[in-house]
């Protein structure tokens, strides 16, 4: 099993929206209701940034960018925690020998200290973030590799996410796509037309498709 990490292992969005709003703060501004900044969240900094600070332009994104990503780096774990249910999902998934592993966007050296933090790298069998090969998702590149890695052939993968982009790289590398109602999908998004194989309401609802449903 293969798994987004932002908005579908870990609940990130916490510590990411309390970071744009200390931002807010030294801008004088007041902070903004996280249900606002939540939804961008599976989308990069640069949208939870655009989100906190409506009509900054490019030059003034980057330099937002810049400071959010040093902040973000020195309190990554404060808050940010797995989704409930998912480590009784690991553990069944290890317990029955089914490797996981993780396929993000995010850039390796935000990815490998935070789940260093939170004892899940040692764990992962595979950890593959955006800066891992020259392409990253919605190329299937990075799940091709990742199944490669795990010794798993992909159309016996499932790939779990929580954005349009996790559903269109799954579809090209030929493995089941299951798509996260809990995470961080915005209100305005046209999820009928993701190309899904399924959808989860619960991490817990996994153990059902990888045929472990009576083990927790």
């Amino acid at each position: 099993m293969l798994l987004d990490l932002d908005g579908t292992l870990l609940d990130t969005a916490p510590d990411l929206a309390r970071v744009a709003n200390l931002m807010r703060g030294e801008a004088q501004l007041a902070p903004l209701p996280f249900e606002q900044l939540r939804p961008h969240v599976s989308h990069g900094s640069k949208a939870v940034l655009r989100a906190a600070f409506p009509g900054s332009d490019g030059p003034q994104i980057e330099a937002l960018q810049r400071r959010f990503l040093q902040l973000y780096r020195e309190q990554l774990t404060v808050e940010t925690r797995l989704f409930p249910g998912f480590e009784a999902v690991l553990r069944a998934l290890e317990t029955h020998g089914i490797p996981w592993g993780i396929i993000t966007n995010k850039p390796g050296w935000l990815t490998e200290p935070l789940l260093a933090e939170l004892g899940l790298h040692a764990r992962a069998a595979c950890v593959l973030s955006g800066d891992s090969l020259p392409v990253a998702k919605p190329h299937p590149l990075p799940l091709l590799t990742a199944a490669e890695r795990i010794a798993v052939a992909p159309e016996r993968c499932a790939y779990v996410g929580d954005a349009l982009r996790d559903m269109q790289a799954a579809r090209s590398a030929g493995m089941v796509g299951l798509a996260a109602r809990y995470g961080y999908i915005g209100p305005g998004e046209s999820t009928a037309e993701w190309p899904v194989t399924g959808w989860i309401e619960s991490p817990l609802d996994l153990l059902e498709w990888v045929g472990l449903a009576a083990a927790v």
